[in-house]
């Protein structure tokens, strides 16, 4: 059941993470290979459905969403062919509005296939002004999946207002990593904590403000 609409929309955080916070290339091994990263694919081998539940309940909360253009070009190569009416992800994917911020598609590049062909929108510009004008938009939730370059300039201006994360119980040791030490250093409140018969801790977290120091 859809939750009723805030006022203003929060940006939220879906990400798959391994234990020691790499994101990158979760769904398989041509997902994304810069870097060299030769480790793509990692999730598969979960499949929970756990999982599953989750992500479908917290893309009902989705008033529109936010990617880069390598997480566009992914969700556009699948999403669309997903027409089944009774899957709740692929009809809130295609129907609702897609904001893709990129400096290399063009307005024509930027669309979206099948029967919402004008729910994709380009971002170019100031991106930083352009997102926090969106979050002044009424609605429930802007969500960013993948993304990673996308989000780590949110990071940096403090803008993501909460963080769902699934934590997989692996180390991969190199790969692109949600945190960098280029953001501010954050203490996170846990809204909701569980583990599922895999192993995979779904976590909800909301910045709670700065970092607080102290002698044990």
């Amino acid at each position: 059941m859809r939750r009723s609409v805030c006022i203003d929309m929060k940006l939220t955080v879906q990400t798959f993470l391994t234990l020691d916070g790499v994101m990158q290339a979760p769904g398989g091994p041509e997902e994304d290979r810069s870097g060299a990263f030769a480790r793509g694919g990692w999730q598969a081998p979960f499949p929970d459905p756990a999982v599953g539940e989750f992500v479908t309940e917290l893309n009902s909360h989705a008033s529109a969403f936010l990617l880069g253009r390598r997480t566009f070009d992914i969700f556009r190569g699948y999403w669309p062919d997903q027409t089944d009416p009774a899957n709740p992800i692929a009809t809130a994917i295609n129907s609702l509005p897609k904001y893709v911020v990129s400096n290399s598609l063009s307005e024509a590049d930027a669309t979206w296939r099948g029967e919402h062909p004008d729910t994709a929108r380009l971002v170019t510009g100031d991106v930083i002004a352009t997102v926090q004008g969106l979050k002044d938009e009424p609605g429930d939730e802007l969500q960013i999946w993948g993304s990673g370059k996308l989000l780590q300039t949110l990071l940096q201006h403090e803008l993501v207002d909460r963080f769902r994360l699934m934590t997989f119980p692996l180390v991969l040791g190199s790969g692109r990593r949600l945190f960098n030490d280029r953001i501010r250093p954050t203490t996170m409140r846990p809204v909701d904590l569980t583990v599922t018969e895999l192993g995979i801790v779904v976590g909800t977290y909301e910045p709670a403000g700065p970092v607080r120091h102290a002698q044990m």
